[in-house]
């Protein structure tokens, strides 16, 4: 390369910049989408339980819809975490988004390196701003941050090609088809990714460096693979402090493409002749891009046909693992910070933990109820308050990305919620602080007690969070039936002060005790009224 710094600059610059353009269009293409089909992404993925065949082309038909594994991948982790997709089918449509992405490599390879695309991506880039511009908030503004994300990735494509083509007899890349050379080639790909946090860029620098004349079709092979590798690193990162079931899908991902890695690694000179006999069969066009783009699908694809035969085993040995988390009362099953980049995901995810919240209030508050020791009630207060934190980061981290209306309603109803339970355990709070009856009491008091105990725990069984709408003239029944029960214990307790059956500061205390029981079995159904009453996720998002 040229030792003058400005001739170096105007060489760099363009490959740089257009690097640039195309993870600046990747990203807003892939966040448009995602927010353009977040229903779409919604029926479909849940829909992929049936079959390995159907969450396999769920994989494959969403990640082409959206551009981006990862997507897709956290999108998968999301439902899984909700509870809406088992690990099992969970996995085929984590393989499927491998080979869905493989559709990036067809559009750089017949789109962007076959046509003077750019004459095309900035009317693109110019129609997708007015969208955004006149649809913010929108579904029209989603698709338009897409429109303009496809022509800046495309303007990035063209530019990459034309820095190729002037770096082609200044810049060496590693060449050679031995050990040492393929070696090289891989921890390029896996750099390249591991960097950028795009296996997309790396195939496109793949692509037009082959196209360039600067790597040779087995070299650019084995770039592929090492982007492959490298995405593992990703997903990784992502799996440090998530949820037990975001590390076991993590894993997955990290043992497909590793495994298809291998094979691809050791079949390599093979599978290139393979496919160059392919290509001609298909009448492909015999530019390198076309031959990469057909071996990009064929190594994923390939990953697919060995993990056919392995998959029950794998999903029964991640199953067994990453367990230790989960024992933790304290830590969040659902709430995954991998699930934000899709806010209808994400908000699953807050409701499924907030009915999570739920059950361990309303069983604090029964445990109150029979009398539990304070030691107890204070361990399981704690666990409360840490959730009650946790819920309110994650809602904080939700708010600084675009949120369609819809979804913000969803999200103000299940802080309403939340609200609710968090006011329960405050009773509860109350309640530790406050001495119980004394022993040996019994008469009318004693009946009225063991009554108001039976008719809120009865209420508070009611108000455990639930599928489905709770019954509301069950729940108005047991709230009345309830209230009638603590004012006859109300009466009962005044009673036995006045007759000095109680002392008056034992009698105050058994007052503001059973008046904190009250309130919190009334915020239960409260949270059980307002569950109920939630809309559908499928109405707001229509």
């Amino acid at each position: 390369m040229s030792s003058d710094p400005l001739s170096a600059l105007a060489l760099i610059g363009p490959l740089v910049g257009g690097l640039g353009l195309f993870l600046l269009g990747m990203g807003m293409m892939s966040d448009g989408l995602k927010l353009a089909a977040g229903a779409a992404l919604h029926r479909i993925l849940t829909g992929a339980t049936r079959t390995r065949w159907h969450a396999l082309g769920s994989g494959m038909l969403v990640t082409a819809m959206v551009q981006s594994s990862s997507a897709v991948t956290v999108a998968t982790i999301g439902f899984v975490n909700a509870g809406l997709l088992a690990l099992a089918p969970a996995l085929w449509v984590l393989f499927g988004a491998n080979v869905g992405t493989t559709m990036t490599s067809w559009i750089i390879a017949l789109l962007g390196l076959k046509f003077k695309i750019e004459a095309l991506a900035l009317p693109l880039v110019g129609v997708g701003v007015v969208f955004r511009l006149t649809g913010q908030g929108q579904r029209r503004g989603a698709i338009g941050t897409a429109l303009a994300g496809f022509g800046l990735l495309f303007l990035g494509i063209a530019m990459l090609q034309q820095s190729f083509i002037g770096l082609a007899g200044q810049v060496t890349l590693p060449q050679g088809e031995g050990a040492l050379a393929v070696a090289a080639q891989l921890g390029v790909g896996a750099l390249m990714t591991v960097l950028m946090q795009s296996s997309s860029a790396s195939m496109a620098i793949a692509l037009t460096a082959a196209q360039g004349g600067l790597l040779s079709a087995q070299g650019a092979a084995a770039v592929v693979i090492g982007a492959n590798v490298g995405t593992t690193v990703t997903a990784l990162l992502a799996a440090i402090g998530a949820t037990p079931n975001a590390r076991r899908a993590a894993a997955a991902h990290v043992i497909f493409n590793a495994l298809t890695a291998s094979v691809a690694l050791a079949l390599l000179p093979w599978l290139i002749g393979a496919l160059s006999t392919a290509r001609e069969a298909l009448e492909l066009s015999p530019d390198p891009a076309a031959k990469l783009a057909l071996f990009h699908t064929t190594f994923n694809l390939l990953g697919v046909v060995l993990m056919w035969p392995l998959a029950e085993h794998l999903t029964r040995w991640l199953l067994q693992r990453f367990r230790a988390r989960e024992e933790d009362e304290a830590q969040p099953r659902y709430l995954d910070d991998n699930v934000l980049a899709v806010p209808t995901l994400a908000l699953e995810a807050l409701e499924r933990e907030i009915e999570r919240i739920g059950h361990l209030a309303v069983n604090l508050a029964r445990a109150a109820l029979a009398g539990a020791d304070g030691a107890t009630l204070t361990r399981q207060r704690l666990v409360l308050a840490r959730l009650d934190a946790t819920v309110e980061s994650f809602v904080e981290r939700m708010n600084r990305a675009a949120m369609p209306q819809g979804t913000s309603e969803r999200l103000a109803w299940a802080l309403r919620v939340q609200r609710y339970y968090e006011t329960m355990a405050e009773q509860v709070l109350a309640v530790i602080a406050l001495p119980g009856l004394p022993a040996g009491i019994g008469g009318g008091l004693a009946v009225a007690q063991t009554n108001f105990r039976e008719r809120a725990d009865a209420l508070l069984v009611l108000c455990l969070p639930q599928d489905g709408s709770p019954d509301a003239a069950a729940l108005a029944s047991a709230v009345d039936v309830m209230e009638v029960a603590y004012q006859a214990l109300k009466s009962a307790l005044l009673l036995a002060g006045a007759a000095g059956q109680l002392s008056l500061a034992a009698m105050e205390e058994a007052l503001r005790r059973f008046s904190a029981l009250r309130r919190a079995a009334q915020q239960a159904a409260k949270a059980a009224r307002r569950y109920g009453l939630a809309p559908l996720a499928a109405d707001q998002e229509a």
